[in-house]
């Protein structure tokens, strides 16, 4: 395995052509190497995505790429712990890790990852660290070049055009809507994820300071900072679907509300789900997406390399590879993966730029630069707290 320097973005003409004499460097260890990528194995979309990647990698730079599929992250995580207490400090199984939120936190804490590398990745110039900063802040943990993001997700409303020709772009622009359309829009019922999402992005609305969100629950100011965001519920459940006697249970279960007509407005975390669903057939052509001024909660999936990979310079071709333009371009379209990137299309060649300017989104979707900013998640305590405190308040219904 190589020694590898650490160099910044600002770094003199010099240092700059000693990165790009290691990055060769890499590339030329990694030639003959063979990369386990430990990867949730459940969506038959994504599973071809990484076999399309793997055939790139072994045409590009003779490194092969094996999809060791999982059910669940941890377990990838748990074999590097047991390695860990094993001694095992080199040739490990683990070679990359689809990874985010608390799996990447207890890896870090663990010591179970190596040195930082994503920032050494010759294509993280195009990543957009300012415009969407879930790419080096994973749910409050500062990523510290740890792991490197290859995808972004983003809430979005998604609503129907033929009854709501300008839908609110504003929390309290959404509020007087619903208020003087009962019974058209409604929420999953924490502490489902999509439900919390949408709690999340009332905080951000209507916090004084949503800047605390981003450390752990302060008991001595918890009451006063989340009190707007009880005034706003109380405001609108009276005026949600089923008068907020019952809540769908689950994203699923909105989207059917949506395709029966009996919500106008819904939510997402997907930003291409709406289009992907009128292709299908069950949604009504008519429905459209949009965000709230400002911006909407917005994570991203990253990967990391374990401590001892056994391929490390391997790992680092592909983690590279997922930033390359032709390959983000190809998980964002929407026949492929439909995924949101994670680069900054205005700092992008022409030729590359124009990959994405050619995805057919679809008739709903959004392009990139009109989702506007992805909000950073809140530590994980928030939730766990207002979720427990919703129940309290609305009750979990059916």
């Amino acid at each position: 395995m190589i020694a590898w320097a650490t160099l910044g973005s600002a770094v003199p003409k010099g240092r700059a052509r000693a990165q790009t004499a290691d990055w060769e460097a890499v590339v030329k260890a990694a030639r003959g190497q063979t990369v386990y990528w430990h990867a949730w194995g459940g969506d038959p979309k994504i599973n071809a995505f990484i076999d399309w990647v793997g055939g790139l990698a072994t045409d590009r730079y003779g490194v092969d790429l094996v999809q060791v599929k999982l059910a669940s992250t941890a377990d990838a995580v748990a074999r590097v712990l047991a390695e860990q207490q094993a001694g095992t400090t080199e040739g490990g199984a683990v070679d990359l890790i689809w990874i985010n939120g608390e799996n990447f936190a207890a890896m870090k804490a663990q010591g179970l990852l190596g040195a930082p590398f994503a920032t050494q990745l010759p294509n993280w110039k195009f990543v957009d660290t300012k415009g969407k900063p879930a790419t080096v802040t994973d749910f409050t943990e500062p990523t510290e070049g740890l792991e490197s993001p290859w995808a972004m997700a983003q809430l979005v409303f998604e609503y129907d055009s033929a009854k709501l020709p300008e839908p609110p772009r504003t929390l309290d622009a959404l509020a007087d809507w619903v208020i003087a359309n009962p019974g058209r829009f409604t929420y999953p019922q924490p502490p489902d994820y999509l439900g919390t999402t949408f709690l999340k992005q009332v905080l951000y609305g209507t916090m004084a300071d949503p800047g605390a969100m981003q450390m752990p629950v302060d008991e001595a100011t918890y009451q006063a900072q989340v009190s707007p965001l009880w005034a706003f519920l109380d405001r609108i459940t009276p005026a949600l679907w089923r008068q907020g006697k019952a809540y769908p249970t689950n994203e699923p279960a909105l989207g059917q509300l949506l395709a029966d007509g009996e919500i106008t407005v819904s939510l997402a975390f997907n930003p291409g789900r709406a289009s992907a669903e009128i292709a299908a057939g069950t949604l009504p052509d008519t429905i459209r997406t949009f965000t709230l001024e400002g911006g909407t909660i917005g994570n991203a999936s990253f990967v990391a390399i374990p401590f001892n990979a056994a391929h490390r310079e391997g790992a680092m071709v592909i983690a590279n590879l997922l930033l390359d333009p032709e390959v983000q371009a190809r998980a964002a379209d929407p026949a492929v993966l439909g995924f949101q990137t994670v680069l900054d299309l205005s700092a992008l060649p022409e030729p590359d730029r124009a990959r994405f300017d050619a995805l057919v989104l679809g008739p709903a979707t959004l392009p990139p630069d009109r989702l506007g900013p992805a909000l950073l998640e809140p530590d994980a305590s928030w939730m766990t707290r207002v979720s427990q405190d919703w129940i309290a308040r609305y009750g979990v219904a059916q």
